[in-house]
Parts: C-alpha cells; structure tokens; sequence
C-alpha cells in the first residue's frame, strides 16, 4: 500500500493499535490530535438505480462485506472496543454504502490477504489505503477515491540522523505488503549493494502500529509509511516521533473489487460523485484532518503508468 488525520472526541486504542501509542508514552488518542469514532458524517440518501447496478450477492445481502486491515490510523483503526473499526475510509465508505442503498460490514484481515480475499469471493470489496498502481489493477479492478504519498518519520529530534537519501545500514522498520516494503525500499537496497555500503536492515511488521511502535521505542531507527499514516502517528506520539523530508510519490488509494467488476465500479463512482456534490465526501475527510488528499476524478482502473 501505498497502502497507505473529528476533531472532537477522544477515542481509546486497543490491541496492537494500543501497543504503538504505548510505545509513545500516550494511552490514548487526544482531542487535538483530530481523533474522533466514526458515524459522524450526514447520512447519504441512496439512490435506487445505483442499488440496481450491484452485484447480485450484494443486492440480496444488502449488505458489503468489505476486507480491511485495521491497524492503519487514521484511515482505519480499532475504537476502544476493540471491535469497531473506525478512521476516515470507514466513514467514507459508510457513506457510499448509504448511496448505494445497502448496508457496509468491515472485517479486519492482515493487509496481504485483502486482494486474494476479494478475489475468492471472501469479501466483496477491500478498503485498506490501497495505492492503485498497475500490478494491483492487474488483479482486481480499483477506483480511485483519495490521494496521498509516502513520508518517512523517525523519533524526535532525528538522534540516529537517519536521511531517506542515504539510509544503507539503518534499521528501518516497514508494514508487510506495502508499496513502501515491496518497491520503495528494494530500490534503495539496491542503490546501497551497488555503491557497496551496507544493506538496509528492513524491519518489516504484519501491522502498522507494530511498526510505528518499533521506531518509538528505538528498535528501529525510522519508518515510511504513507503521508496521512505518517503524520497522525507523529501528531499521536505526543512529542516522541517526528515526521522526516517531504511527501513524494503521491498517487490514488483505491477500493479493490472482483477483476470483473467494472458495473460495481461505476456504481460506486457514481456514489461518490453524488457525496462529493452534497459535501458528504468533504465532511468524512474534514473529520479527520485529511482533506488535503481530496480528489474529484473519481475513477474505475485510472491510468497510473
């Protein structure tokens, strides 16, 4: 991923979630820091041609059955419950379920598991910040609904020195799965072997938060992780984690669905045109500080070559 911030309620992490800010010395997520549960945005009257345009199973289930890794704040994370999950694509989505006409069920799975869950029918939909890019359309078909980048954060004050640029013999920590783990830092660890510097040592976690986590304590030296990810983790640490450089490589995030499932695709961009033109889509980024990676071109399989 890629998988890749409500600005009024605190909100108690649990879980894995509750290891990272743990790790930054915070036992929840505070009011300034844009943390607020999900279920905030207007609801989204729905539109029954739009329903008519589901897959049958949906239609039948009234009901989306969406595949999500929730250790991912503030895109989607676990509430206090430990159940619940929440973070600004559960809102959004919500919404888009509201104009389809149906009913959304977000089920946590490890990130790497989405894409082969929607393919086998597991899930109907995967919403976990996935980046779109052409290995992915390959396997599924993706709408864009979000943009965002890559950044890079180490611990406060930068102590190890670590530069993005030069990071052969750091431990950087890293989630299983993502753009960052599979194509980011194999091109850096390339670029040290060949100028003959040490390797990267790539710390790589089955969540997020674990990762986060890793570079709170000092196991590791730095993360990257995507832009918003990056930045709510830094804004949580209460003063423990900084982010470090610029954003870069910003691209779509996308809904992973069915390879064959262009109509479900159209229908979902429909819907989110139509919460884009009432302000819907605004008010779920808005809530959680995010609104900078708006986008309006909304679309089935963009072109990113």
């Amino acid at each position: 991923m890629f998988r890749r911030p409500s600005r009024v309620a605190a909100v108690v992490v649990t879980g894995a979630a509750a290891l990272a800010l743990t790790a930054c010395g915070s036992d929840s997520l505070s009011n300034d820091a844009g943390a607020q549960p999900s279920g905030t945005v207007s609801s989204a009257s729905s539109d029954a041609a739009l329903t008519s345009q589901l897959p049958q199973k949906v239609q039948s289930a009234k009901k989306i059955v969406v595949g999500t890794d929730a250790s991912y704040a503030p895109s989607e994370f676990l509430a206090g419950d430990g159940k619940t999950v929440q973070g600004f694509d559960v809102d959004l989505f919500k919404a888009v379920g509201q104009k389809l006409g149906v009913e959304v069920e977000f089920v946590p799975a490890n990130f790497d598991t989405i894409i082969t869950g929607v393919q086998g029918g597991k899930y109907d939909v995967g919403v976990s910040s996935f980046t779109v890019n052409s290995e992915r359309e390959q396997q599924a078909t993706m709408v864009s609904y979000y943009n965002a980048g890559t950044q890079w954060a180490t611990a406060a004050g930068n102590p190890k020195k670590i530069d993005p640029e030069a990071a052969c013999g750091k431990k950087i920590a890293v989630q299983k799965g993502t753009v960052q783990q599979e194509d980011d830092l194999p091109k850096r660890q390339k670029a040290c072997t060949t100028a003959g510097k040490p390797k990267i040592d790539v710390l790589v976690y089955t969540g997020q938060d674990q990762a986060t986590a890793a570079v709170a304590s000092g196991k590791a030296d730095a993360m990257l992780a995507d832009s918003p990810v990056a930045a709510f983790a830094a804004k949580q640490s209460k003063g423990k984690l900084e982010t470090l450089g610029d954003v870069y490589d910003a691209a779509p995030y996308g809904y992973v669905l069915p390879k064959d499932g262009t109509q479900f695709g159209d229908a979902i961009v429909k819907a989110l045109q139509s919460l884009d033109q009432d302000g819907t889509y605004k008010s779920a980024l808005e809530n959680w500080g995010v609104e900078d990676g708006a986008i309006s071109n909304f679309e089935v399989n963009p072109d990113v070559s």
